[in-house]
């Protein structure tokens, strides 16, 4: 099935080119393969074609114009899709419209200056760990959590993955007894989700439902539990 994740190239106006990376999300790897020499994670570290496409990505160039600079057979191979999903976007228009928090293990969001912060998606669909939910949506709907580095590897990693599954199995128990309606469900499920994220992790969740301190990234697309990314 791969490791599928969603990486958003910012332009110069401030808007975002989205692409698609089938293995991206595995150990978070494009965190460490995205750079200025290598802007689309490949081995190629003189990727002269890469890097005049993302320039004239940021300048506004569509997606439909992509194709001539991929024409060429001998083109090394890259982790992140070169023609990009859509262009021109908001991070908001991201995270609610595109962002498949079950399908799409992972985000990244890389600088003009190539900074990449790599997100973990967390979803908040609880038809796996329920009887009584028959479905969840799955594009907008969960949170994106920041993991520690260190030595250029993520810590802690699959212990947020691992304590999350254990609190969705917990809040679709108190919904099969009564205990929650689907409301209270999903306050419960994000209040505790940011009580156990360490104040050394960033955990964003779409803007409207727990009052986290608004925070942004420069921008106010999200509430936010603070913590360096």
């Amino acid at each position: 099935m791969g490791h599928r994740a969603l990486v958003a190239y910012e332009r110069t106006d401030g808007q975002y080119t989205l692409h698609y990376s089938h293995w991206g999300a595995a150990n978070l790897k494009l965190k460490r393969r995205i750079s200025a020499e290598s802007p689309f994670g490949g081995d190629d570290t003189d990727s002269k074609w890469a890097k005049q496409l993302l320039a004239e990505l940021a300048d506004g160039l569509e997606a439909d114009a992509v194709d001539g600079y991929l024409a060429d057979e001998d083109r090394p191979s890259t982790v992140v899709e070169p023609k990009p999903r859509a262009t021109g976007l908001t991070l908001d228009e991201i995270v609610a419209d595109h962002l498949d928090y079950l399908h799409h293990e992972a985000f990244f969001v890389v600088s003009t200056t190539f900074e990449v912060t790599a997100y973990r998606t967390l979803w908040f669909g609880l038809q796996y760990d329920s009887e009584t939910v028959e479905q969840g949506e799955t594009v907008g709907n969960g949170a994106l959590a920041t993991v520690r580095w260190y030595d250029g590897e993520p810590v802690g990693d699959g212990h947020l993955q691992g304590q999350f599954a254990a609190l969705k199995d917990v809040v679709g128990d108190m919904l099969d007894k009564g205990v929650f309606t689907p409301s209270t469900a999903r306050q419960y499920l994000k209040r505790k989700l940011a009580e156990r994220v360490e104040d050394r992790q960033v955990l964003l969740i779409p803007t409207g439902e727990l009052p986290f301190e608004k925070a942004s990234l420069n921008r106010s697309w999200w509430v936010r539990k603070d913590g360096p990314s």
